[in-house]
């Protein structure tokens, strides 16, 4: 005997098949994990495997339970050293995002008036680097950036510095790989944003006596916000977290959160103490995310 499915009902379950689908991609590969790292932060480290204690250990009373489970974040007020690595990874992430933005606007704008043939292949230019090894071009900007480097036998060759510059291990070298890492991720979608623009709002404020500024402030701006939004938080989000760029180009002064997380991690083997860095660093994450669905949110009300 065949079973006949009710069409209107099989529409249903695959309806809810699909809305489902994002929510169980979060439940395993976001929610679960944080669930255990945060369980971890309130533990206490030890000496053994794995290396922090039982949260359902209450042996010692619960009152002592509860006030030691806090130690860790406690710790975090206490130390400067986290609230500086806090702070400087914040700065990096806002001026790189800042400078991704300057310079990934008008590419995407140039890219967005270029007729179709041409676009397609900037566009490729753009991705390219992708194709490549990201550790790869992070040591090849080690090898550029050094004493010995290329840019340095440029500058000398052509009379402009008499000894090589240490632009390695320097926060501008960390400036300069991030914003280098980072900026297709602001090209792209700017692009798709630009790419969307009724150039007839332009003929038309031009006839109306609009200048190219005020033409670009009243009418390119506003209407480029949400790929100026998207492609900020695509940068700073990684950003702020980066380990391997000022770990390789930053010097002892570029200590960011995301190598003082890898440090507690795997030198001091404070499990505890790290998810208590990371699930700080996860919030401080969330609040331009939920920005940006706030300022996503106000046209439609």
């Amino acid at each position: 005997m065949t079973m006949v499915v009710n069409p209107g009902r099989r529409d249903r379950l695959w309806r809810g098949f699909v809305i489902a689908t994002p929510y169980l991609w979060l439940l395993f590969f976001f929610l679960i994990p944080f669930a255990i790292v945060l369980k971890i932060s309130f533990a206490d480290p030890l000496v053994a495997q794995p290396p922090f204690s039982d949260f359902f250990d209450w042996s010692g009373g619960a009152t002592d339970r509860v006030l030691a489970t806090f130690d860790n974040y406690r710790f975090l007020l206490e130390d400067k050293l986290y609230l500086v690595s806090y702070l400087k990874s914040i700065k990096i992430a806002l001026i790189a995002t800042l400078l991704c933005l300057l310079l990934g606007f008008p590419m995407a704008y140039a890219i967005a008036l270029t007729p179709y043939p041409w676009r397609n292949l900037l566009l490729l230019l753009v991705i390219l680097p992708f194709w490549t090894s990201f550790l790869l071009r992070v040591y090849a900007w080690m090898v550029m950036l050094g004493k010995q480097g290329l840019i340095n036998h440029l500058l000398m060759s052509l009379g402009l510095i008499d000894e090589p510059l240490q632009m390695l291990y320097t926060d501008g070298a960390v400036y300069l790989g991030i914003v280098y890492t980072y900026v297709p991720f602001m090209i792209l979608p700017l692009y798709a944003t630009l790419e969307k623009l009724d150039l007839d709002l332009h003929e038309a404020a031009a006839d109306l006596g609009a200048r190219p500024r005020q033409v670009f402030r009243d009418i390119t701006l506003p209407l480029a916000l949400p790929g100026i939004i998207a492609g900020c938080l695509l940068v700073f989000i990684p950003a702020l977290g980066e380990y391997v760029i000022p770990a390789l180009l930053g010097g002892l002064d570029s200590l960011m959160i995301g190598r003082t997380l890898y440090d507690e991690f795997f030198v001091n083997r404070d499990w505890p103490l790290a998810s208590a860095v990371a699930v700080v660093l996860l919030l401080i994450l969330v609040l331009p995310i939920m920005l940006f669905q706030r300022l996503q949110q106000e046209p439609d009300t």
